[in-house]
């Protein structure tokens, strides 16, 4: 059996459609290319049990979407998996249709943080065969790839159409809206899924090198990404897309052990930099196991880690400092606002006051913290946005953080931030394609423009001669001279993702 794990190039005006790995979906004028991790792991069971696999990233092999559709075609998988999110979901439905009539006798089977909000959605819109309904897509494939060559019982979690060949019994009947009949198979179970029977990504099945050097994050390249969680173990903030696949009271790790060989053999393949990328690095006995661990196998003196964290998650300055020795660098907080009213209705359990030591202790162990700013809250007026802008200015120029994100908040279906624009009438539009950080889509004192020009505000906070003669007297290395380039073209994007042209403009496939 051949299994396609695709990624079907998105060709817009709008820019290169960040997709994989990614809790938020944007266009970006600077390509930046994330290793999409689960699905490494997914292409990597199934040839593990026998399975043909083919990786087929269209979007970082930089195809067209016509040399990407003639390769398909000629491959002629048996099985073909899409990732999607809500602003390209209607691109992929067409694509889905495309294939299915092109390659009548594949399956397709679709993934996501919007298709497991919404599956009955897909089905009903176009001729995908099953749509997975949660984020563990390695082992959920490894199912449907049992169940279609072998018969096995799909396990819970996914949706398909009643009287579908492959039907199981014992699944649930529910009618849509269209009269038609949607079957699945019962809610998904990720406790059943333990991370520590996972096998080694095979990272050259899964092409690592094209995700390697086109990513911002990376001082050093070439980098790759892991996860030693799933997804955050606070798991609750109401705007994140991925609480809808790992609520943090299911949040499960691998063994730090098992996290320390990866390291070890993505050291092998010569890589300089890792992004741990779970929602939040998993902290407490953990970490310290973790961090020991790089010291004492010597991993701290040939690659460096980068990773996500809370603003409240360490409170200790020894465990920075064990970080620190353990190799760590870059540290990405979400601080996402700096009024208390907006951090307690987003359920981010911080406190304003937490926010400035908090991050002052992670930076004088040594590391470099980056947050992550909001701007377009239904309740929050232009002053509150500005309090966040201003806030996060005053962090940067106190030396307590090194670089800083702004975006436009979106509610992606699914989450209790939608439903709550849903039920209030919020949304000024329920169009998918504009749910990608482009515009404000739900109803606030601010308009879209007033939004972009705070992003804008953010990014032009840092940029001043000061910070410009800081940066030039730090450069210790060559390292430090590419960081510095292409930092500074990554801020010359955001400034224009965000600037006045970054309208809706029309898309195809």
């Amino acid at each position: 059996m051949k299994i396609s794990i695709s990624y079907p190039p998105l060709e817009s005006e709008k820019g290169i459609a960040l997709l994989s790995q990614n809790r938020q979906f944007q266009w970006f004028n600077n390509p930046t290319y994330i290793y999409p991790v689960i699905p490494a792991y997914a292409a990597t069971l199934l040839k593990e049990k026998g399975y043909e696999v083919i990786w087929d990233d269209g979007i970082a092999q930089e195809k067209t979407y016509e040399q990407w559709l003639a390769d398909i075609m000629m491959q002629k998988p048996d099985l073909i998996a899409i990732e999607t999110k809500t602003p390209v979901v209607e691109m992929h439905w067409q694509i889905i249709d495309e294939l299915k009539e092109k390659l009548p006798n594949s399956k397709i089977v679709i993934m996501g943080d919007h298709v497991t909000a919404r599956p009955e959605e897909t089905l009903q819109k176009s001729k995908v065969d099953f749509v997975i309904s949660s984020g563990d897509f390695d082992f959920m494939l490894l199912s449907l790839a049992e169940h279609l060559s072998k018969g096995s019982e799909l396990e819970g979690g996914f949706w398909f159409r009643s009287g579908h060949p492959e039907l199981v019994s014992g699944s649930v009947d529910s009618g849509s809206e269209s009269g038609m009949t949607i079957t699945n198979s019962g809610p998904s179970d990720l406790s059943t899924h333990d991370l520590n029977t996972l096998p080694m990504i095979d990272r050259e099945l899964t092409r690592w090198e094209d995700y390697a050097y086109k990513n911002g994050n990376f001082k050093f390249t070439p980098g790759a990404y892991m996860m030693c969680g799933r997804d955050c173990w606070w798991g609750r903030c109401t705007f994140c897309s991925w609480t809808t696949f790992f609520p943090g009271s299911h949040f499960r790790t691998r063994s730090a052990k098992n996290a320390l060989d990866e390291v070890g053999h993505l050291i092998d393949l010569g890589v300089k930099e890792i992004m741990e990328d779970s929602g939040s690095l998993p902290i407490g006995p953990w970490l310290e196991e973790f961090c020991k661990g790089m010291i004492e196998r010597g991993y701290n003196e040939k690659v460096v880690m980068s990773c996500n964290m809370r603003i409240t998650g360490i409170t200790e300055p020894r465990v920075w400092r064990l970080m620190k020795r353990a190799g760590f660098r870059f540290i990405l907080f979400g601080l996402e606002s700096a009024n208390q009213e907006t951090l307690d209705r987003i359920d981010k359990n911080l406190k304003v006051e937490e926010i400035e030591p908090g991050l002052k202790m992670c930076k004088e162990a040594g590391l470099e913290p980056h947050i992550t700013t909001m701007i377009g809250y239904p309740w929050e007026t232009k002053e509150m946005a500005q309090k966040t802008i201003d806030k996060a200015a005053d962090l940067f120029k106190k030396g307590y953080v090194d670089t800083l994100q702004g975006t436009i908040v979106i509610p992606y279906p699914g989450t209790p931030l939608y439903k709550e624009c849903d039920e209030k009438d919020l949304l000024i539009t329920r169009e998918y394609s504009r749910f990608d950080q482009r515009e404000m889509v739900m109803k606030s004192p601010l308009t879209s423009q007033d939004a972009k020009e705070l992003v804008q505000s953010l990014y032009k906070s840092f940029i001043t001669p000061k910070f410009i003669i800081k940066k030039l007297l730090s450069i210790r290395n060559l390292a430090d001279v590419k960081y510095i380039w292409v930092a500074g073209w990554k801020v010359i994007g955001h400034l224009t993702d965000f600037g006045k042209s970054s309208k809706e403009k029309p898309t195809s496939v």
